[in-house]
């Protein structure tokens, strides 16, 4: 499962730079074929693919090798069951990089992952690592995104289960922001989510709740009031003028704002959120 780390080059300014070169076309073309080899397995969204540790396992990996990358797996781990893959997903995309990693020539990714062929070490460690986290979201229902500051849907979860014993849900709505970052990763993804959480925080500011749904989704259940179509567009202005201070953004990143009226019941409430989050 090892590939050959990026090797010396000489000192000059030269050298490092064609170093650098190698290494980053070294990194995107992993990316890509750990991509196509993730989705070819089942991954379910996309979207959701994309995060900052699959760029920190492509890095590893290219100047160690598959068996230096334990720490950037768990980190890899962590973050699938914080977004909110399952553990058989989570396993299946490591998987996937390890066929791709046994598989040099299939340079379009294509090959056949295999859970079982995978190291069992890096099994155990990405395991531990999700379930480290799975373990404390099932502890601690209400906890705080780091990046964005915002509750988890767990924590929008639990009001809307407030809502729904106090009334029928249909004086509010669920708003939502989503954004395909599939073409985006590393800071710019990050500068995404942070852009579009300081945008529902200036816009929605009377009170009402809001959470980060999904690794690319940030929820708000608001008042179905003649405020809300104002608050809508508001929100789609503040998106636009944040984004498009980002020369990387502001051709890439298109966020959608829409909004939902909520269903008859509570459990049909959460299967919409979890709908949205990856819509």
């Amino acid at each position: 499962m090892d590939v050959p780390a990026t090797g010396a080059w000489s000192g000059s300014a030269d050298g490092q730079a064609r170093a650098r070169f190698d290494r980053d076309r070294h990194l995107r073309a992993l990316r890509a074929r750990w991509r196509t080899a993730s989705l070819a397995a089942g991954w379910r969204f996309p979207s959701d693919w994309a995060l900052p540790e699959v760029d920190a396992v492509c890095a590893a990996v290219v100047r160690h090798g598959a068996t230096g990358a334990e720490t950037a797996l768990a980190g890899l781990g962590r973050a699938r069951a914080a977004a909110g893959a399952g553990l058989s997903e989570t396993l299946s995309d490591l998987a996937a990089l390890h066929a791709v990693l046994a598989d040099p020539d299939a340079v379009d990714g294509f090959v056949s992952p295999d859970v079982d062929a995978t190291p069992a070490r890096l099994l155990r460690v990405t395991a531990l690592a999700w379930a480290d986290v799975a373990t404390d979201q099932l502890v601690h229902t209400e906890v705080t995104d780091p990046l964005t500051g915002l509750p988890s849907a767990a924590y929008l979860r639990t009001r809307l289960g407030e809502v729904y014993r106090r009334e029928s849900g249909d004086d509010h709505v669920l708003l939502t922001v989503s954004a395909d970052l599939s073409e985006v990763s590393g800071w710019s993804r990050l500068t995404t989510m942070i852009l579009i959480a300081d945008a529902v925080r200036a816009i929605f500011d009377t009170g009402e709740s809001y959470a980060t749904i999904g690794p690319s989704a940030v929820a708000v259940l608001a008042w179905r009031d003649e405020r809300l179509a104002s608050r809508g567009v508001s929100l789609r202005r503040s998106l636009n003028e944040r984004l498009s201070a980002d020369a990387q953004l502001r051709d890439v990143v298109r966020p959608k704002v829409s909004a939902v009226r909520l269903p008859a019941t509570h459990e049909a409430a959460c299967a919409l959120l979890t709908e949205l989050a990856h819509s």
